[in-house]
C-alpha cells in the first residue's frame, strides 16, 4: 500500500522528536549571574567564617544575593543583578586577600534530572556570552636567570675537563634589573689561566659576549641581542603551546590564546562558568624539581632546606642545590592509586631525562631522593599602590616537599610520585601532562568581558532568524496550503533538533553561527519545495493523489542528497581549514543540514502518510494543480 510507514519507523521519529525536545529543553533556563569563592591550593577548604565574611561584605553594599552555595571546595553566592558581578567580585576579594580565589561565575539552573540524562545547556560563543579575559607577564629575567644557570654548568664542565681551574664563579644582575641585563662572573688564578679559558668559551660558546679585565682576572659572559631574542621567543612559544593545552584539559569551546608583544600572553575564554578553574590551572605555573637529599655533614653552600607540602612549619629536609632533572623532561603524567589505596601521579620522562635519572640514581641507590613542587604565585598588595593609584602586584616562588623516598633501585623514564590528595594528584597530573611552562608568568590582568560585538548585533542577529523563519511559515502556508503547514512544522522541528545536537555535542553557537542558522533554514524549506513541486507536476501530468506523492518524494530525493552532500563538503572543509568566526559557521550549517534532511524529507512524509495513506484521496490540498 502506497504511502504508508510502518509502525516500527513511525515509533523512531516520535523517539526522536522526544529526544531532541528533551536536550533542547536546558536551554530553557539561563544561568544566574554569580560570585564564586574557591581556595588558593587544592589541599585547602573553604572555611565558613569565609562566607560569612563574604556576605557581610555584600550586605554592607547594598548588593543582592540569594540561593547561596557552600561546599568544602567551594562557595557561591548568586546574585540578582548581572552588572553587580564584578563590583562583588573586587569586594570580596579585597576583604578575604589572597587566601582565596574570587571570580564571577554563572551557576546553571537546568533541573537536576535533565543533567542526570547529560542534557546542558548550548555553550554560546564569545561574542554571544561574554567571558573571561587573562593577561599573563612571563617573568623573562627569572627564566633567562634559570638558562644563565645552565650555561654557568655546562662552562664549569668545560672548564674542569681543560683542567682550567677557577676561584669563583657567579651570576650577576645589572642596575637596571631587566631581563637581558644579567652576567656570567668568573674569576680566574692567574693570567694564563684566564686567557686559556678565554679561547675554550670562544670556540665552544660563541653565544656568549666576553669582557675580560686582566687586572682583577675576571671573565664576565653576557648573552648575545640575538641569543637574547631566540630565548625570549623559545620561552614565549612554549609558554602559548602549553597554555593552549591547558585551555584544552579545560574543555573550553572557541578559546583565544596569543602573544602581545615582547613578554604578554592574553587568555580569552568564552562561556567559561568556573573562572575559578580555570585561573588555576592557566595562572599557575606548577613545575618539579627532582634532587638527592644532602648527605649528612654536606657544606651549607651546597644544600637548601625545604619544608613538606603538607606538613609546613612541622617537618623540612635538607635536599642538595644540584638538580637531577626538571618537569620539563615530563613527557606524560596521570593519576592513579597505589597498592594502598593512596593518590600517585604516574611519571614519563623524554629519552634526556629517562637517561639522566638513569645516571644519577644508579649511584644513589639507599639514598633519598625529593621531589620539590616549585609555584610561582602572585598577589594583589591593596596596601602598596602604584604611580597611578592602583593596588601592585607582588610575586614570589615558593618549593616545598610533596615526596621523599628511598632509591630502591636505578629508576628510569618511568616511576611514580606519592604524598598527595586525590585533587592535588590530579590537579598536577594535568599541568604536566599540558606540558610545563618554560618561564613563570603571573596573572597581571583578569576581567569578565562581555559580547564583544555589542548587544544589539546580537539582537539583530537573532532578530534575523525569527523574521526570516516568519516570512518562510507564511510563505509556505499560503502558497502550499496543508502541505505546506507540515512544511512549518517539519522547519521548526529542525530548529529544535538543531539546537538539541548542538547542545549534546557540545558545539560553540557564534554570532556567524547564526548565520548559519539562517541559511539552514532556507535550505530545509527549499527541500520542501523541490518535493512539493515535484507532486504538482506528477499530479498535471495525470498521476493519481496517491501515486504523485509516492513519485514526487522518491524523484525529488536524489536531487536533495546531492544538493546537500556537496554542501556538508563545503561545510566540513571550513570547519577544518577555518578558525574562530568560520568555524562557528560551518559548526550550525553541517548539523542543520543534517537535521533537515531528516525533517524535510522523513518527518514531512511521516505527516503526509498519517493524513492520506491507506485511504481513497481525491485532490491534494497543496495550491496549484491540486486546487
Amino acid at each position: 500500500m502506497l504511502n504508508r510507514y510502518p509502525w516500527w519507523k513511525n515509533s523512531v521519529i516520535v523517539a526522536l522528536l522526544v529526544l531532541g525536545a528533551l536536550y533542547a529543553a536546558p536551554n530553557l533556563y539561563p544561568p544566574d549571574p554569580a560570585v564564586q569563592i574557591t581556595p588558593i591550593s587544592s589541599g585547602e577548604q573553604v572555611s565558613v567564617g569565609a562566607m560569612a565574611e563574604a556576605r557581610g561584605v555584600l550586605d554592607d553594599a547594598g548588593i543582592e544575593y540569594f540561593g547561596e552555595e557552600f561546599s568544602e571546595r567551594l562557595g557561591l553566592l548568586r546574585l540578582v543583578r548581572e552588572d553587580q558581578q564584578l563590583q562583588a567580585k573586587a569586594l570580596i576579594q579585597k576583604a578575604l586577600g589572597d587566601r582565596y580565589i574570587t571570580a564571577v561565575n554563572l551557576a546553571p539552573t537546568t533541573p537536576e534530572w535533565l543533567l542526570s540524562m547529560g542534557a546542558n545547556p548550548m555553550t554560546l560563543g564569545l561574542d554571544l556570552s561574554g567571558g573571561v579575559h587573562f593577561l599573563l607577564e612571563v617573568d623573562m629575567q627569572e627564566f633567562l636567570e634559570k638558562r644563565l644557570k645552565d650555561y654557568q654548568s655546562d662552562i664549569k664542565k668545560a672548564l674542569r675537563e681543560q683542567r682550567l681551574r677557577y676561584s669563583r664563579s657567579t651570576i650577576i644582575k645589572g642596575s637596571n634589573d631587566s631581563a637581558g641585563d644579567q652576567q656570567l662572573l668568573f674569576v680566574f688564578r692567574n693570567l694564563e689561566t684566564l686567557e686559556a679559558a678565554v679561547g675554550v668559551l670562544r670556540n665552544d660558546f660563541p653565544e656568549f659576549v666576553r669582557d675580560l679585565n686582566e687586572d682583577r682576572l675576571e671573565l664576565k659572559l653576557a648573552l648575545t641581542e640575538p641569543r637574547l631574542r631566540e630565548l625570549e621567543d623559545y620561552a614565549l612559544k612554549q609558554n602559548l603551546q602549553s597554555l593552549r593545552n591547558r585551555v584544552n584539559e579545560l574543555g573550553v569551546a572557541e578559546p583565544l590564546v596569543q602573544r602581545q608583544g615582547r613578554n604578554r600572553i592574553v587568555v580569552e575564554l568564552p562561556g567559561v562558568q568556573d573562572t575559578a578553574a580555570a585561573k588555576k590551572i592557566i595562572g599557575r605555573t606548577a613545575n618539579l624539581e627532582f634532587r638527592l637529599e644532602a648527605s649528612p655533614g654536606s657544606s651549607p653552600l651546597g644544600t637548601e632546606t625545604f619544608e613538606f607540602r603538607r606538613q609546613q612549619g612541622q617537618r623540612a629536609a635538607e635536599l642538595e642545590r644540584a638538580l637531577i632533572l626538571t618537569g620539563d623532561r615530563v613527557t606524560g603524567a596521570r593519576p592513579s592509586f597505589d597498592e594502598n589505596g593512596m593518590p600517585q601521579v604516574n611519571i614519563e620522562l623524554d629519552r634526556v631525562g629517562g637517561a639522566r635519572m638513569t645516571e644519577v640514581t644508579r649511584k644513589a641507590v639507599g639514598r633519598n631522593m625529593g621531589v620539590l613542587f616549585v609555584e610561582y604565585k602572585s598577589r594583589t598588595n591593596y596596601e602598596k599602590l602604584d604611580e597611578d593609584g592602583n593596588p601592585t602586584l607582588e610575586k614570589w616562588v615558593e618549593k616545598n616537599i610533596i615526596s621523599l623516598a628511598t632509591i630502591q633501585s636505578t629508576l628510569g623514564n618511568a616511576f611514580r610520585i606519592t604524598g598527595l590528595e586525590a585533587t592535588e594528584a590530579s590537579e598536577l597530573a594535568l599541568l604536566l601532562r599540558a606540558g610545563a611552562l618554560a618561564a613563570p608568568v603571573y596573572i597581571v590582568e583578569e576581567r569578565t568581558i562581555g559580547p564583544s560585538l555589542g548587544q544589539e548585533n546580537i539582537e539583530l542577529g537573532v532578530m534575523s532568524v525569527q523574521i526570516g523563519f516568519a516570512l518562510i511559515l507564511v510563505f509556505m502556508l499560503l502558497y502550499y496550503r496543508t502541505f505546506g503547514l507540515f512544511a512549518n512544522v517539519a522547519l521548526a522541528v529542525n530548529l529544535l533538533l538543531l539546537v538539541a545536537m548542538m547542545s549534546l555535542l557540545g558545539a560553540t553557537l557564534t554570532l556567524p553561527g547564526i548565520a548559519g542558522i539562517v541559511l539552514t533554514v532556507g535550505m530545509a524549506v527549499d527541500a520542501n519545495v523541490l518535493i512539493f513541486a515535484r507532486i504538482r507536476e506528477e499530479l498535471r501530468n495525470g498521476l493519481s493523489p496517491q501515486k504523485a506523492i509516492h513519485a514526487g518524494y522518491e524523484r525529488a530525493f536524489v536531487t536533495i542528497l546531492d544538493a546537500n552532500i556537496t554542501t556538508l563538503i563545503v561545510a566540513v572543509i571550513l570547519f577544518g581549514a577555518g578558525t574562530g568566526p568560520v568555524k562557528g559557521f560551518a559548526v550550525t550549517l553541517s548539523i542543520g543540514i543534517i537535521t533537515s534532511m531528516f525533517t524535510a524529507i522523513v518527518l514531512t512524509r511521516s505527516m503526509v502518510n498519517v493524513m492520506y495513506g491507506g485511504r481513497r484521496v481525491e485532490r491534494l490540498s497543496i495550491g496549484g494543480a491540486g486546487v
